[in-house]
């Protein structure tokens, strides 16, 4: 499983009635993309839940690589992104674990994402193992969350160019109060395609 975003950031009098007319129109030609596993059409509107930005920050999963790639570089949609707004850089992490909630037939309009910089040495351990005891501690986390009511998707992963650890949760309707995110957005559509192909549980 690799997880991928690109943001966004629109200018502060945008008029976001632009994306959601966008989303309307393209988001349905990734229902049925091979190798995806699913793609959350989400932005942040400047005032909204806290947001500083009118943002578009679609987010994914894939299932397979060579189909992430081939969408990114291979002509396979992302162009139309470079030709509309530039080539924003595009995040990716790869994947530790993944749940399905107990709204994981109920359609999707909200997520959260949270985003942890990895310390150095997270315990200070003489074994070298912190790292692995701080990956295990959230991915038991993860498996908590996943089973609150309202949760659709929970997907765990990290970056290890920067460090971080990601935390992307799919909600039926609103972000739990009690979520821990960064960002909260808005799902204006939610693709798919290949969601039975996603680990449940951890990935190794």
């Amino acid at each position: 499983m690799y997880a991928k975003q690109y943001e966004i950031t629109l200018p502060a009098d945008y008029d976001m009635e632009i994306i959601r007319k966008r989303v309307a129109v393209g988001g349905p030609t990734m229902d049925d993309r091979a190798g995806l596993g699913l793609k959350a059409f989400v932005i942040r509107e400047r005032g909204v839940n806290g947001s500083p930005v009118n943002e578009y920050a679609p987010f994914y999963l894939w299932n397979d690589a060579g189909a992430m790639a081939q969408f990114l570089v291979g002509g396979g949609g992302f162009q139309n992104i470079v030709r509309d707004f530039g080539r924003p850089a595009a995040l990716h992490w790869t994947g530790i674990a993944c749940h399905a909630g107990p709204a994981r037939e109920a359609p999707v309009r909200a997520a959260s994402r949270r985003l942890t910089p990895i310390p150095a040495d997270p315990d200070l351990r003489a074994d070298g193992l912190g790292l692995a005891a701080l990956v295990e501690r959230e991915a038991e986390e993860l498996r908590a969350l996943a089973r609150r009511e309202g949760v659709h998707t929970a997907a765990l992963a990290f970056d290890p160019h920067s460090w971080q650890l990601v935390r992307f949760v799919l909600w039926a309707d609103a972000v739990a109060p009690a979520e821990e995110a960064t960002e909260h957005y808005e799902v204006l559509h939610l693709s798919a395609p290949g969601l039975a192909d996603l680990p449940e549980g951890r990935t190794w």
